[in-house]
């Protein structure tokens, strides 16, 4: 490791991340871990691990470093605990995991040890905190959160599909079963800002899935599910690349027997409330129903209002003569076209929120009601509207009040039970 006297952490996460790993534990814990260890790179260990990992953090297992690295392998995909020797890089062993998960906050004694303990949450368990024993190679449930789960029985699986330009793109899929039977289904998706959509328990899910429905999470490009190059191939110039993966998690579901098109909704919110604002005015002939949450969807005018002028390096700016023609090219608003049959849509708006203007979903919500050529009320254009409420943090109260007018309205417009 190259060390620069007075700023080693910041020379460490790079030389980290220019070996292909994304770090996510402090920086400090990386050089302590270093400092113990001077004989490591980040260039074994992302060696070793290959194309695999797109995450790093370590944990002093006496003489191995414990690797938090995202699997990208067509049978696993999912996250995974690996141990490597701290000189080369070398894979030893993979630490079993419950299920198709995701892990953080890997923690060691002050000391040192054999043990380390990481959080673990998916779709069907709440938060855990997780042991791993490496002198008897053993994962144990160390905490689980407080309170009791009536969890139903559900499965979660990931597929993989190619998107209109051939990249693979996974989505992860939660059901009651298999496709026995073609079912209303949510798919959601972000794709922006570099965030991942990692697996995690949502009670949201669970009641859609226990009432027989089908959840899909599609990781789209312009996430960070697999490293930043993966981010900047769903950004600026490259956004459409955004849409073209989430129609084509569409059709995969379509065609792999989940859903029909009159029972496939999606949903979305702030940078997801794009994404879904650019589906329907794309392809509004795929989707029955639509969530549109805190959406951006006029991106000719987004950086004249809230923090729109502060997201310009993720979108590009309307002052650039090329750039403007990026966002014009997919900008919702500007896309819908009379005497078409869009979807019924529901967007949700929050008075209080400073961070995504309101008038977004207000413009597009009154532009497609004067659309559309589908009927009332079979396809309705709804806006529900919050006073003293934010873009993020709210009451629980406020938040079951929002999910269950969402699920209800999406629920009525696939089919779903009642």
């Amino acid at each position: 490791m190259v060390r620069v006297p007075g700023n080693p952490d910041d020379i460490v996460v790079q030389e980290l991340r220019a070996a292909g790993l994304r770090v996510t534990m402090p920086r400090q814990a990386v050089l302590t871990w270093l400092a113990r260890h001077p004989h490591s790179t980040a260039d074994a260990i992302a060696a070793a691990l290959g194309a695999a990992a797109t995450a790093v953090a370590v944990a002093d297992l006496d003489a191995a470093v414990t690797i938090l690295a995202t699997l990208k392998s067509e049978d696993a995909g999912q996250a995974a605990l690996m141990i490597a020797y701290p000189t080369t890089g070398e894979q030893d062993a993979v630490v079993a995991l419950p299920g198709l998960g995701t892990i953080g906050g890997v923690t060691e004694r002050p000391e040192g040890g054999h043990e380390a303990w990481f959080g673990y949450t998916d779709n069907t368990a709440p938060p855990l905190v997780l042991r791993y024993d490496a002198v008897a190679d053993a994962t144990t449930t160390w905490a689980r959160s407080p309170g009791q789960v009536d969890v139903p029985e559900i499965s979660a699986r990931q597929v993989a599909y190619p998107s209109k330009d051939g990249t693979t793109i996974r989505m992860l899929i939660i059901s009651g079963g298999g496709p026995q039977r073609p079912r209303p289904t949510i798919l959601y998706g972000y794709g922006g800002f570099d965030i991942s959509m990692q697996p995690g328990y949502a009670a949201t899910i669970l009641a859609w899935v226990e009432r027989g429905g089908v959840y899909a999470i599609a990781s789209l490009r312009g996430g960070g599910e697999e490293g930043e190059e993966w981010h900047r191939a769903g950004m600026r110039a490259s956004k459409q690349n955004v849409f073209d993966d989430f129609h084509a998690a569409a059709e995969k579901l379509i065609a792999d027997g989940w859903t029909t098109r009159e029972q496939l909704a999606i949903s979305g919110g702030s940078n997801g409330g794009l994404l879904v604002g650019a589906a329907i005015t794309q392809r509004p002939d795929l989707y029955a129903a639509a969530a549109c949450s805190a959406p951006l969807l006029d991106m000719i005018r987004y950086e004249r209002f809230g923090l729109g002028e502060t997201w310009n390096d993720e979108y590009g700016t309307a002052a650039d003569p090329e750039e403007f023609g990026w966002l014009l090219s997919y900008s919702p608003y500007h896309h819908v076209r009379e005497g078409v049959s869009y979807p019924a849509v529901l967007f949700t708006i929050f008075d209080g929120d400073t961070r995504v203007d309101p008038m977004h979903a207000r413009k597009m919500c009154a532009a497609l009601q004067h659309a559309t050529s589908a009927p009332y009320p079979d396809r309705p254009i709804l806006l529900r509207r919050e006073s003293d409420v934010g873009h993020g943090a709210r009451a629980v109260s406020r938040s079951a009040s929002l999910s269950a007018d969402t699920l209800a309205f999406l629920g009525f417009r696939t089919g779903l039970s009642r």
